[in-house]
């Protein structure tokens, strides 16, 4: 029978090991540019870990949604920027209707001009980005407004719903970033309806209704005021997504930061703890093979 291994060979073998753990440990360090790889390399940082890695993926996830609203709003706020210079033609258009110089026919030449703006209202109102009807609040698969001239009541019932959609800032808080086609062009109150005052201007024009021509004209002022507000309101809208999208980008180079410093390997040092370990791991070896050897024989005799 063969005797076990005695305590000196454990006690090597033993130690041999730490120094092959410590060489893959460096060895692994300077493969991935990390000084943990797995739990055990480092436990007492690897709930902080984590936690920044959490922190960081869901910080450029909102950058990246952040980036989708962008395009979102900026192409808003370019549609209602053409909607005002709209409705700036249509006041001089009703301006000119009002003027007792007009005839029948000159009136039905402006109410045709008018009702083509009304029609480029009504594109504006169903802006489209990337399959998103941006003014239909949460039902954004469907088209705000149908607006038919030919018909008695031109303006159609509005298909969409209320805009609850929030964006998150990377910060933590949400605001707002819209409205619904409602909202801005089809409001309750007719001295800020823009769909009805322009409608209205254009029917009474048509119909050489001067008196009527005046009333549309001044409702059709005040709308274009109102208007000019919903534009303000995507202006601000802007603002708060460039201002989010900046903190994002610096709290993303942060994280990143506070990550390599619980991750990422010194490699000099790593270079210095292979070398070293290597070295001891060879004169153990050395020292190891010119130890003398007990035969069987010695176990026999």
């Amino acid at each position: 029978m063969i005797p076990p291994v005695n305590a000196t060979t454990e006690l090597y073998l033993a130690d041999l090991g730490r120094v092959s753990d410590r060489m893959l440990r460096a060895e692994r360090q300077l493969s991935t540019g990390r000084r943990v790889n797995t739990v055990s390399d480092d436990p007492t940082v690897i709930t902080s870990l984590l936690q920044t890695r959490a922190a960081l993926q869901s910080t450029q996830q909102i950058d990246t949604n952040l980036g989708r609203v962008k395009t979102e709003v900026d192409a808003a706020e370019q549609g209602l920027q053409s909607a005002v210079t709209i409705m700036e033609r249509v006041q001089v258009l009703g301006s000119q209707g009002v003027t007792a110089t007009q005839t029948a026919d000159s009136r039905q030449a402006l109410a045709t001009e008018v009702g083509s703006l009304l029609r480029q209202l009504s594109g504006i109102a169903s802006t489209n980005v990337e399959g998103r009807y941006l003014f239909s609040g949460d039902s954004d698969q469907v088209q705000p407004y149908n607006i038919d001239i030919t018909q008695a009541n031109a303006i159609g019932v509005y298909a969409g719903t209320a805009a609850t959609r929030e964006v998150q800032h990377p910060n933590g808080s949400r605001f707002s970033v819209a409205r619904t086609a409602q909202d801005i062009f089809d409001a309750a109150d007719p001295t800020q309806n823009v769909f009805h005052s322009v409608d209205d201007l254009r029917t009474a024009l048509q119909n050489n209704d001067t008196a009527g021509v005046n009333t549309a004209l001044a409702n059709v002022l005040s709308a274009g005021k109102y208007l000019n507000g919903q534009l303000a309101f995507y202006g601000t809208a802007q603002n708060n997504v460039a201002a989010a999208s900046d903190y994002g980008s610096k709290l993303v180079l942060q994280l990143q930061a506070e990550q390599s410093t619980f991750q990422d390997a010194d490699m000099t040092s790593a270079i210095v703890e292979f070398q070293q370990a290597q070295t001891q791991q060879q004169a153990a070896l050395m020292i190891q093979s010119k130890m003398p050897r007990t035969s069987l024989f010695d176990f026999l005799g």
